[in-house]
């Protein structure tokens, strides 16, 4: 797990210094004990529990009462990993209830614009859907009369055009006529001039009517390439379908088939990204002044202690993206927006509606960063014998570990700060602590028995 704010400190270790101290700390807990040379194992000793065997073996015995060798099977059948200890520049965080919702940002109402009946519904609940697909058609008499009005419109633009070339003609002729003295009157040169001039009147009035028209096709949802089809066709086609605004999931459907629906009714769906989430976060105020927009955070879900095989409740993280200007003035907190994704790879998935808790990195005042320490995932450490512990290699022992006891601090965004037991360039056990520890377990048990 790596993490943009930690900022992560190397120091050389020399590697023969490091296998000397692991020595001498080995050798000088097994003086300790029976003084058993421990460049060979001894052979194992069959009890009544040899037929327990799980791919681990808890050695129960003087020295080795906290060291688990496994197979090279079970490490990798359970994934048991290993890496060295590193500094960690730690921020404080913040630690709040939240509860997961729906970014409204990336939301659509599905309504219908006119009135009918729902002859189809193409989704149901849950469905996912793309931009452009379509999810009800509706059968509206409404539609129908729009699209009839609308074909009765163009029609008297075409007749209306005639007219106004025709009474052109017959004005300007009258205009010659008049100006070679050859019969016409002046009162009858001006009454084809008014013809004229009604009729281009008249094309115009019905243009604007046509436009009109249009513009009712596009309020009752029709688009401009569907409007350019029924003249082009002139087929009334009274069927309107209902198309997705974005891509996402239908989170709500209010429409059955056969019902009747309008646009003063509510939405007849829902659909959200559910990909990014909102946690919402209620923060005292004495607590907001270290958080800022753009901060990171890390969200839990049920149990913070971990799930019940022992590994740690997963976190996902988020970025703080909004800040309420406003503290209720009930509470005295203010809503922390976070954004989130929804899933983690292999993991669980955030639903709107859950509780959870967040926790958020906070600046220290004067923005000064605090000092470097070891930390470990917080899935590396174990509660052994009632405290906290790390499992170790044992060096020159392939695929044997030692149980190590930890002093532990507060758990910052998914690391444990480690202040005695593990010393930086160490190496200890990240992955698959959860078996070493029942393998211990059951050579604990043993050894008793």
């Amino acid at each position: 797990m790596r993490h943009p704010f930690l900022i992560r400190f190397r120091t050389p270790v020399l590697v023969a210094a490091l296998a000397m101290l692991t020595i001498a700390s080995g050798c000088k807990k097994h003086a300790e004990g029976d003084g058993h040379d421990h460049g060979s194992k001894p052979p194992a000793k069959a009890d009544e529990h040899a037929g327990h065997d799980h791919g681990g073996k808890g050695e129960g015995e003087g020295e080795h009462a906290d060291e688990v060798k496994l197979t090279a099977e079970a490490i990798t059948r359970y994934g048991v990993k290993d890496e060295a200890a590193q500094l960690w520049v730690l921020k404080p965080t913040v630690l709040t209830p939240a509860r997961v919702a729906f970014n409204t940002e990336a939301m659509a109402h599905v309504g219908s614009p006119l009135r009918g009946r729902a002859v189809e519904v193409k989704v149901r609940l849950g469905d996912t859907v793309k931009a452009g697909q379509e999810l009800v058609i509706i059968e509206s008499p409404e539609l129908g009369e729009a699209q009839a009005d609308f074909l009765q419109k163009k029609t008297a633009v075409l007749t209306a055009g005639p007219a106004v070339e025709l009474s052109k003609i017959a004005w300007e002729r009258a205009k010659g006529l008049l100006e070679q003295s050859q019969g016409i009157s002046l009162t009858e040169v001006q009454r084809r001039e008014a013809e004229y001039k009604a009729a281009v009147a008249n094309v115009k009035a019905a243009e604007a009517a046509v436009m009109a028209s249009e513009n009712r096709l596009h309020l009752l949802g029709m688009k401009q390439e569907e409007v350019a089809t029924l003249a082009a066709t002139s087929e009334i086609a009274p069927r309107h379908a209902i198309k997705a605004a974005i891509d996402g999931q239908v989170v709500q459907r209010e429409v059955t088939l056969g019902e009747l629906v309008g646009p003063d009714r509510e939405a007849l769906m829902i659909l959200a990204d559910t990909r990014l989430l909102w946690v919402l976060a209620d923060v005292p105020e004495a607590k907001l002044a270290g958080i800022a927009v753009g901060a990171k955070a890390w969200i839990t879900i049920g149990s913070t202690t971990g799930t019940s095989d022992g590994a740690a409740a997963p976190k996902f993280e988020g970025t703080v993206s909004f800040i309420a200007p406003l503290v209720d003035p009930t509470t005295r907190t203010a809503q922390v927006r976070i954004d989130v994704p929804a899933s983690l790879e292999n993991g669980p998935t955030l639903k709107p509606g859950m509780f959870a808790q967040a926790e958020i990195v906070a600046s220290l005042p004067g923005g000064a960063d605090p000092a470097p320490a070891v930390a470990v995932p917080d899935e590396a450490i174990q509660t052994v014998e009632g405290g906290p512990a790390v499992f170790v290699p044992v060096a020159n022992e392939p695929n044997t570990f030692a149980k190590r006891a930890v002093t532990v601090g507060k758990p910052i965004g998914g690391l444990v700060p480690i202040y005695s037991g593990l010393v930086e360039g160490e190496r200890f056990v990240i992955a698959g602590t959860f078996i070493l520890k029942a393998e211990l377990g059951k050579g604990s048990a043993a050894h008793e028995h």
